[in-house]
This record gives C-alpha cells, structure tokens and sequence, in this order.
C-alpha cells in the first residue's frame, strides 16, 4: 500500500472497552492502513462525520459492554444518507450477558447486524490476521 487505505476506528455508544480497540490500531498500522481513532463512547454521527471528512476507506466499530445492537441501530441507513458506500465492520462482545451469549447461535447474531448494513461482523475472540484479511479483500489491496 503506497499511502494506506485510510480507516476510521472508535467504540460505539456508552461503551469505555478501549484496550481492544488500541491493540486493533496496532495491527492496522503495522498492516499498512492510516487509521483515524475517534476512541470511546463515539455516537453513529461521530462516525460518519469522521468518515466523510478524512474520505476513509471503512469503518471498524468497537462494542464490548453489550450492547452493540442497540448502538447500532440504523446505522448502515444513516451512513447511506450521508452518502457514505464504505465497508462497515463491528466486532466484539455485541449481547448482554456471558450466557445469552452462548445462547444465540452466532450466525443469527451476524445476520442481524449484516441486515442493518454491516459488511463483516466478528465475535470478540477473532484474530485480527483475519480481520487484517477480510479488509484487504474486501478494499482490493
């Protein structure tokens, strides 16, 4: 990558999990990308605000308090409305709870927010190598 496809990252919502979301900026840079970091407790307009004026390649939203699905609600329409047509990422604890987490299967939970627009969704324990793979491939680098 000459110059790197540029990335906004942040931890949606009321969430303060940030450990994770550094180690994630880490990787990205060592990959390659120049990565814009909006930190934690960043709104959806926080996003797309960020999004528009760095002209970024894609989003990685963060959300490890739970409560993923709720925060992101709308989301993939509003960054539509802004004129946004970037990839969307999320990854993360994204239910309430240790047990409803094994409850739900995880496909569902990735249908639910594949249908409110995310291109890729990723539970908290997945390796970023993959996560790192799956953005190249889907940016083209």
């Amino acid at each position: 990558m000459k110059e790197g496809k540029k990335i906004v990252t942040g931890v949606i919502g009321y969430d303060i999990h940030y450990g994770g979301n550094v180690i994630l900026q880490y990787a990205l840079r060592q990959a390659g990308f120049q990565v814009v970091s909006l930190g934690t407790h960043v709104s959806q307009k926080d996003f797309i605000d960020a999004a528009k004026e760095t002209a970024a390649d894609a989003i990685l939203v963060s959300s490890l308090y739970g409560h993923g699905e709720m925060d992101c609600q709308g989301f993939g329409d509003a960054c539509k409305e802004a004129g946004l047509s970037i990839p969307l990422y999320i990854g993360g604890s994204l239910q309430v709870g240790a047990d409803q987490q094994r409850k739900t299967k995880w496909e569902v939970v990735e249908k639910k927010f594949k249908d409110m627009g995310f291109t890729r969704v990723y539970p908290a324990n997945v390796s970023l190598e993959k996560a790192i793979e799956d953005l190249k491939e889907d940016l083209g680098v």
